[in-house]
């Protein structure tokens, strides 16, 4: 037993909120690696664009990690505002108005957006409309994806940033000293508490993001099938 764990019992039990706490945010953002890539996986299908797939890289920091999917986020965003700025461009100023306005018809809406990927692609899928319509009219990009981003931005700034996310496979002893460089009881619990606090923002930010992605792609597979 560590001197630190006579001096402060509870300290064993901090370890093991701590793995517990890392190994979430790992499975977290794991999570949301997967739902990126089906967006891009659609966004690259049906409108036209040239998303590069990501992955989580293990011998990488959790910032590391961040970086790579806020980077992928960006894209995304810079693509639907890409396809807003094509449809205000090839559209009638009273069509385009139509796409936003929340007593116009969703089937009218796809069709006038099908016509304009129709012209900018040369050729679009039949899901086309259906997909653009759904990434402007929700909030998925303007809401959902900044907020995940800048939770991503903080938790790559903070204490979390810096530890491997292979760590967990070095044993308690290492991932402590990683996260603290001590085993002081003071410093378990402001860790705990920090990862406490971006894990439940991230968590919820998460869910949010993967829902919506989720409302996209299961409309994408009704098409198909």
């Amino acid at each position: 037993m560590a001197l630190s764990d006579l001096l402060y019992p509870d300290n064993p039990k901090r370890r093991e909120e701590l793995i517990h706490l890392h190994q979430e945010l790992l499975d977290c953002m794991a999570t949301n690696f997967r739902a990126t890539n089906e967006l891009a996986g659609v966004l690259n299908e049906h409108l036209g664009c040239t998303i590069p797939h990501i992955q989580m890289r293990e011998s990488s920091t959790v910032k590391a990690n961040c970086d790579i999917i806020i980077q992928a986020m960006s894209e995304i965003q810079h693509q639907v505002q890409k396809i807003d700025s094509d449809m205000k461009e090839k559209l009638e100023p009273v069509l385009y108005q139509k796409l936003y306005d929340i007593k116009e018809p969703e089937l009218e809406k796809i069709a006038i957006a099908h016509k304009v990927f129709s012209i900018v692609l040369g050729e679009a899928t039949s899901t086309a409309g259906m997909v653009a319509i759904k990434l402007l009219s929700s909030n998925l990009i303007t809401l959902t994806v900044s907020k995940l981003v800048s939770l991503l931005a903080q938790i790559g700034a903070s204490v979390l940033g810096g530890i491997s996310i292979t760590i967990l496979g070095l044993g308690i002893e290492m991932i402590l000293h990683a996260i603290l460089g001590a085993v002081e009881r003071n410093q378990l619990l402001a860790a705990v508490r920090s990862y406490e606090k971006h894990l439940a923002e991230f968590k919820a930010a998460s869910e949010k993001y993967q829902r919506a992605i989720r409302e996209v792609t299961s409309l994408v597979r009704q098409q198909v099938q």
